[in-house]
């Protein structure tokens, strides 16, 4: 016989309870047709917009046109043999930032659909939107202004145009993510992280495009060797600068991981916050537009005093913040302590990563991969669940709370027995073996099930 199933932990403090639904005034309650027979109820098929699937195969294909244009784009403006050398070395820098970006995302892994739909709209969709924009504008500057020369025409465009244009269109990606995906969206690391990725695929292309018209200029003039404007190019886009555009985007993705989670009873605060972050991407994207003209000194000048330490101190705010986001597993996890769905030292070894790394090792060596598996497993659901506990702390608690806490709950229960040893000997190291794993039945199981 089993023992019973911990009782449901009480709702949220801040919050009142839901009220209970009521029937619309006017309408009795009782009302039913008198003969059912005579009624043919007709299911009504809902809009072949609201199909997932249909959503699903509708962005992919309008992805996969994106790709295929701009593909064509800069194939066409590069030439064949331009196009492979910029694919060759503008890839250099795409494994690095990706690495970067999942290794701190890693608390709590986004969903592999969101990141690849947010390298493939920077590298496809914004692209595409920003290359013909950037030369609509720059034409009519040039076509309509008598006063600005065709050089003038291109500074005001790489300064003030190209900037608006590029940061709204990456910022789009984030956007969509944070209406339609709200439920990933948990704060301020995965605003980071979706604006970085989708600057990374955004720069991956216009890197393409950059240094294959290098290699075509050096074709046509002869030059070859460590003077060329290939290796210029890709010394400055690539080594020197690979992080720039992420740097400028993330900055967005900052406004809208804070409005995720912060100022729930500020609408218009809320509101304004992803605008202002757009409009810091913009300025410092245009103030990097604006160094290449200010000669070899001005360039440097502003990488040094303006790039590196932007980039630095968004460096240290994306990992405190991670570090606070792993903290916060003990507050928000203590209620499933007194509800007997965790154990005491559980919140606290959720909340170290050096923990649940040495909890992993121990399952592997113990049990085998399956059970490092579900050691990473049972780490995202607690996490998961945490988060979901303090977004409905912080904004209060949703329509489909209730249901998403359930599943959570149930499925870390389902993976408790191969985990629960393998964090108990990784919080208490002195211990000498590794208790074996007991079998703890999913509350709520009745007795029939066991005969």
């Amino acid at each position: 016989m089993h023992p019973p199933p911990p009782p449901s932990h009480p709702p949220i403090p801040a919050h009142p309870p839901l009220p209970a639904y009521a029937p619309s005034p006017g309408t009795p309650a009782a009302a039913s047709p008198t003969s059912p027979a005579r009624y043919h109820y007709k299911p009504r098929r809902p809009p072949l917009w609201h199909s997932r699937t249909a959503r699903a195969i509708g962005l992919i294909s309008l992805l996969s046109l994106c790709g295929v244009i701009i593909l064509a784009m800069v194939r066409q403006q590069t030439g064949t043999e331009g196009f492979l050398v910029g694919l060759g070395l503008a890839v250099f820098p795409v494994p690095v930032l990706l690495a970067a970006f999942c290794w701190l995302d890693r608390l709590e892994p986004e969903p592999w659909r969101n990141l690849a739909f947010a390298f493939a709209w920077g590298a496809c969709a914004a692209t595409l939107v920003a290359i013909l924009a950037n030369s609509f504008a720059t034409n009519w500057l040039a076509t309509n202004l008598s006063t600005l020369s065709p050089r003038d025409a291109e500074t005001w465009g790489a300064t003030v145009i190209a900037p608006v244009v590029e940061e709204s269109v990456k910022a789009a990606a984030v956007l969509l993510l944070f209406l339609f995906r709200r439920r990933d969206f948990d704060g301020i690391t995965d605003g980071i992280v979706i604006a970085g990725i989708t600057a990374t695929g955004f720069a991956f292309t216009e890197n393409v495009l950059y240094i294959g018209n290098a290699f075509g200029q050096d074709q046509s003039l002869g030059h070859t060797g460590l003077d060329s404007l290939t290796a210029g190019t890709f010394f400055v886009r690539v080594i020197m600068s690979p992080f720039a555009h992420p740097l400028f985007t993330i900055l967005t993705g900052l406004a809208f991981g804070i409005a995720a989670t912060r100022y729930p009873a500020r609408r218009p605060l809320r509101l304004a916050l992803p605008f202002l972050g757009l409009l810091t991407a913009v300025l410092l994207h245009s103030i990097w537009n604006g160094a290449s003209n200010l000669g070899d000194f001005g360039f440097l000048t502003v990488y040094g005093l303006i790039m590196v330490p932007v980039f630095a101190a968004l460096t240290w705010l994306a990992i405190w913040t991670r570090h606070r986001e792993l903290l916060s597993l003990r507050t928000y996890l203590l209620p499933y302590v007194a509800t007997g769905w965790l154990l005491p030292h559980e919140p606290l070894a959720l909340s170290s990563l050096k923990t649940r790394a040495r909890a992993r090792d121990i399952a592997r060596h113990t049990h085998g991969p399956a059970a490092a598996r579900a050691v990473t497993e049972y780490a995202a659901l607690a996490t998961s669940l945490a988060f979901l506990r303090r977004r409905a702390h912080r904004t209060g608690p949703t329509p489909d709370f209730p249901t998403r806490e359930q599943s959570l709950l149930h499925h870390l229960w389902h993976h408790k027995p191969p985990t629960h040893p393998a964090f108990l000997h990784a919080s208490f190291p002195t211990w000498p073996h590794c208790p074996p794993a007991p079998q703890v039945p999913p509350p709520g199981t009745s007795e029939r099930h066991d005969r």
